[in-house]
């Protein structure tokens, strides 16, 4: 077919890593990686890296851990201007440098806006680079000949913000229920009353979700934990399996201890004819979406994902497939919902002969932060060169299952299609929201729960209810042995619970 010359294309990608026990471990810092992840990426296009390099006119990095909050520290120290630290040390100058907003989302969403860009003529070549280095910074914080990370750089930058509006509700703030663990269990634990399956029924089906994974991972030269598990280690307590929150042990979580880099370039058709990049290293993003969901207390059902199914349904749509077109996916799997939720939404089953991942997943691969899904796309960048014609679908999440990107890529061309979410969006947005109470006291239904352990044993019970006289929604914590017990039951989903207006309950905290 004959293509218009601005259509984008990704030419390049890259990852590297390292962990603490490997020979020749180097104490990279996450510019170290991310740049290692860029130079890997310009060479894999093909043509003369020095030139593509030079080419290189934006580029864009996915927000560290450690500069997703505010007061967030940086032991080790961290460059002010990342995105221009990483293209100096690749042997880049762009024009224009950006640091994104926080959230797994966006590796996958900036692939997708940077095409755009292209395809509309306001830049030419384009390098998306990110990379964590939480596992050395956690080692080395304390040592007498830790390494300083400080980087200053000149050259502008454009500083998207933290991007943390909505993903967390005020009312869970107010609570001090801001770990994602807890966040997700509660999702967890809705779909699983949704399901009607017993405690040892769900667990093992997360097992099972999960244990494929593991096998990735292990044959994954990238993978901070390239260990083969069965379901059974995955859901069993152990000294190093240790519960998280109810229904999570640690094997069943994102393992954010990790050394890891990645990076995807881009480029205009021009621009890659131009630089020498063979057409058989061209892949095109065939269909993309960006959705959000409803903030987590405003949800019907908090054990769903509409938004995420929508946005992973419509880049297919796109894309002009069905998911049984599909040959390589990979689901972002920060927990099991995350996967189980859109994995049920597209009519996949946990055991589907082509895997739900082709890293080995972010308890077993690793979380590196906000850039998990860019080792995604690069690892489906080669599933579709390696298979010429066959697509490669990732799915990218940010927050609680709230913002949802997804992509779809092929070495077949294909034009540059707009995405048109905004229909989809406006109708997810019109969903009906349960009513909130303001203050929780009396009696409720519980609706989902979470139980909290901490590494002392201390064990915190946490509860989303509905209030009898009124339906409305609440949230409440407590400790006390009542509750924990009922909690602690088979099925606490749907019984009552008597919560007192007190401190320590409350949808806005202390009354």
């Amino acid at each position: 077919m004959s293509l218009d010359p601005r259509t984008p294309v990704v030419v390049g990608v890259g990852q590297s890593s390292e962990r603490l026990q490997d020979p020749g471990y180097r104490r990279r810092s996450p510019v170290d990686l991310a740049a290692d992840a860029a130079r890997a990426a310009l060479a894999d296009s093909g043509a003369d890296p020095a030139a593509v390099a030079t080419a290189v006119d934006t580029v864009v990095a996915t927000r560290q851990f450690e500069h997703s909050l505010p007061g967030a520290r940086a032991p080790l120290g961290r460059s002010d201007n990342f995105p221009r630290s990483v293209a100096s040390r690749a042997g880049a100058a762009p024009r224009r440098a950006i640091l994104e907003v926080a959230g797994g989302q966006s590796p996958q969403h900036l692939v997708a806006e940077l095409a755009g860009a292209i395809a509309a003529g306001q830049g030419e070549v384009a390098l998306v680079v990110g990379a964590e280095a939480i596992s050395t910074s956690e080692a080395l914080a304390g040592a007498g000949d830790r390494p300083d990370w400080a980087e200053h750089v000149g050259g502008d930058l454009e500083d998207r913000g933290y991007g943390l509006e909505g993903l967390v509700p005020a009312p869970l703030v107010a609570l001090g229920l801001v770990d994602l663990p807890s966040m997700y269990a509660l999702c967890e634990n809705a779909r699983r009353a949704r399901l009607g399956q017993t405690r040892e029924q769900y667990a093992l089906a997360m097992g099972r979700l999960f244990e494929p994974f593991t096998a990735v991972a292990a044959a994954n030269r990238h993978a901070a934990a390239p260990v083969r598990r069965s379901a059974a280690e995955l859901i069993t307590p152990t000294a190093a399996n240790r519960p998280i929150a109810d229904p999570y042990t640690r094997f069943l979580v994102a393992r954010e201890k990790v050394n890891q880099g990645a990076a995807v370039l881009l480029a205009s058709v021009a621009a890659a004819r131009r630089l020498g990049v063979p057409s058989d290293r061209w892949v095109f993003l065939h269909g993309h979406a960006d959705l959000r969901e409803r903030d987590l207390l405003e949800r019907a059902d908090l054990g769903a994902a509409p938004a995420a199914v929508a946005a992973a349904r419509h880049a297919l749509e796109l894309a002009g497939i069905g998911a049984d077109e599909v040959a390589a996916f990979d689901l972002y799997s920060c927990f099991p919902v995350a996967v189980s939720v859109v994995a049920d939404g597209l009519g996949l089953a946990p055991d589907d002969p082509r895997g739900l991942t082709v890293t080995g997943g972010l308890p077993f691969f690793g979380g590196p932060g906000n850039n998990y899904s860019l080792h995604a796309i690069a690892e489906l960048v080669g599933c579709a060169r390696a298979a010429p014609g066959s697509f490669g679908f990732v799915g990218a999440i940010g927050g609680v299952l709230s913002k949802y990107s997804a992509g779809v890529y092929s070495t077949t061309p294909a034009p540059w299609r707009p995405g048109g979410g905004a229909a989809i969006q406006a109708e997810l947005d019109a969903a009906p929201a349960p009513a909130q109470a303001r203050h929780a006291g009396g009696w409720a239904t519980v609706e989902t729960f979470t139980v909290r352990h901490a590494r002392d044993g201390q064990r915190t019970g946490v509860v989303v209810a509905r209030l009898q006289t009124t339906g409305e929604r609440c949230v409440a914590t407590a400790d006390d042995d009542e509750l924990l017990e009922l909690l602690s039951s088979e099925q606490p989903i749907g019984q009552p619970v008597h919560l007192p207006a007190s401190p320590h309950y409350g949808l806005f905290g202390p009354q």
